[in-house]
C-alpha cells in the first residue's frame, strides 16, 4: 500500500488513479497534460504515443504505468498488445516503421538523460520521415512518463497484478480522454 493514507481503497483505485483521487488540484494539470500529449490531434496517432509511454514506463520498470499504458496503447494499435510486447521485449525486431523505431529510440534516451538526446538521434528519426513537432512530443512524452513513473512509485502505491482491469481503463480513456478521469 501507499505510502502516504490515500483516504481510499487502492484496490479500486491502483496507481495514479488513487494519487488523483487524493490531491485533484494537482490531477488536473496533469491529466491536462496527459489528454495533450496523448491524444490531442497530432501526426503520431494515439496509439503510438501511448505505445512510447508504455515503452518508457518498461524501462523505468514502473509497473502500473507499464501495463496501463500498454493496455491504452493496444486498444488504439491494429496489432494490438502482440505488438506492444514485441516492442518492449526488443525493438530492434519488433514490426514498427523505423520512423516509430527512431522515435523510441529517442524516447529511451530522455529515460537515461536528457542529455542522452544527441543530435544524431535526432538526425535519424528526421532521416526516417519524423516532423519537428514529433521529436518535441516523443521528447516531452518520454519526460512526462519518467515524473509519472516516479510519482506513482515514488509513494509506493498499489499495482494490481492481474492485468486485466486495464482493458476496461482503456476502453474509458479511448473514448473520454483524459480529463473526464478527474
Amino acid at each position: 500500500m501507499a505510502h502516504i493514507d490515500l483516504g481510499l481503497d487502492e484496490t479500486l483505485f491502483p496507481g495514479i488513479t488513487g494519487l488523483m483521487k487524493f490531491r485533484p488540484e494537482t490531477a488536473r494539470p496533469l491529466n491536462a497534460l496527459a489528454e495533450a500529449l496523448l491524444r490531442a490531434p497530432n501526426s503520431l496517432p494515439a496509439g503510438e504515443r501511448e505505445l512510447i509511454a508504455a515503452y518508457v514506463s518498461a524501462l523505468n520498470e514502473c509497473r502500473f504505468c507499464r501495463d496501463s499504458h500498454s493496455a491504452f496503447a493496444a486498444a488504439q494499435l491494429d496489432e494490438g498488445m502482440t505488438l506492444v510486447h514485441q516492442v518492449r521485449a526488443d525493438l530492434d525486431t519488433a514490426p514498427v516503421s523505423e520512423k516509430l523505431r527512431a522515435l523510441l529510440r529517442i524516447a529511451a534516451a530522455v529515460q537515461q538523460s536528457g542529455r542522452a538526446v544527441t543530435a544524431d538521434l535526432v538526425d535519424r528519426a528526421r532521416a526516417q520521415g519524423a516532423t519537428d513537432v514529433e521529436v518535441h512530443d516523443t521528447v516531452l512524452i518520454a519526460a512526462a512518463f519518467c515524473m509519472f513513473n516516479r510519482y506513482v512509485d515514488g509513494l509506493g502505491t498499489f499495482a494490481p497484478d492481474e492485468t486485466d482491469g486495464y482493458a476496461v481503463s482503456a476502453r474509458r480513456i479511448v473514448a473520454h480522454g483524459y480529463t473526464d478521469s478527474v
